[in-house]
């Protein structure tokens, strides 16, 4: 907790108030550090596998060997042992890339590595959109710092019924998914039914990296950019906007989806 100094008309007397911790994340894979991210310092093993789940460094958590948390001078080290066979394919096409909390391609070398191919999604997963209020309602429980702090972001899993599973919450938006996608892969076969609910918007890189890691259905509170709707479109996700109790919008995909007129 930090103490900042408000004199509202009504008060002569400092006020505290609680900000949110924001540090650098380094993910170093077997001795090589690949990316640098801002990120809040809490579930950072998950973060280090959704990460790796969702730019395909990895297919399966299993070829994560071992994984170490660090505190150095400036920040934290997510120290990862990766197989040899995924460490040589990083090492092949492995790209210097310094990530910010708004920003997900700082550090891209060309432009054709923006986008990574992606098989298309199956269409295996239903819901029911009567069922989202419920989910949006409940999102506030994942995020203890954000309720504090109003600085966070959340993502959260939604099992068919409108109830949540479980959640993640962080001051970058991407982070914060990426610690669900990894909490997901640990998860028993519940967390394989449902959607991802983001309380963000939903850029082009939470589309892919929902997609990556085999999310059939995203919900986002806020807007969806043009080239998420693009990538959505073209890998079969169902992607769905400005989701409000009672509200939505789908852009891509509606057949996932019960709507009750």
């Amino acid at each position: 907790m930090a103490c900042e100094v408000r004199r509202p008309p009504q008060l002569n007397q400092p006020i505290p108030d609680w900000i949110a911790q924001e540090v650098p994340v380094a993910l170093v894979y077997n001795g090589i550090s690949h990316v640098v991210m801002m990120a809040s310092p809490k579930d950072l093993t998950l973060f280090a596998i959704g990460f790796s789940l969702s730019e395909g460094i990895i297919d399966h958590p299993q070829e994560i060997y071992g994984m170490d948390v660090v505190q150095v001078c400036n920040g934290m080290e997510v120290q990862i042992e990766l197989s040899s066979r995924r460490f040589m394919a990083l090492k092949e096409r492995r790209r210097a890339l310094a990530g910010r909390t708004g920003c997900g391609v700082c550090g891209v070398e060309q432009l054709n590595d923006i986008g990574k191919p992606i098989t298309p999604l199956p269409f295996s997963q239903t819901f029911s959109l009567a069922n989202l209020d419920m989910a949006l309602n409940n999102l506030h429980a994942v995020q203890p710092v954000g309720n504090l702090s109003g600085c966070t972001h959340a993502a959260a899993w939604v099992l068919p019924s409108g109830e949540i599973a479980g959640g993640h919450e962080d001051v970058g938006r991407h982070v914060a998914l990426d610690k669900l996608l990894g909490r997901r892969a640990g998860e028993s076969a519940v967390w394989q039914q449902g959607a991802a609910l983001v309380s963000s918007r939903a850029s082009y890189e939470m589309v892919q990296k929902a997609a990556m890691c085999g999310v059939e259905i995203l919900f986002a509170v806020s807007a969806a950019t043009t080239l998420a709707v693009e990538v959505a479109e073209r890998c079969n996700l169902t992607l769905v906007g400005f989701c409000k109790p009672g509200k939505a919008t789908i852009y891509t995909h509606p057949q996932r989806l019960n709507i009750v007129q």
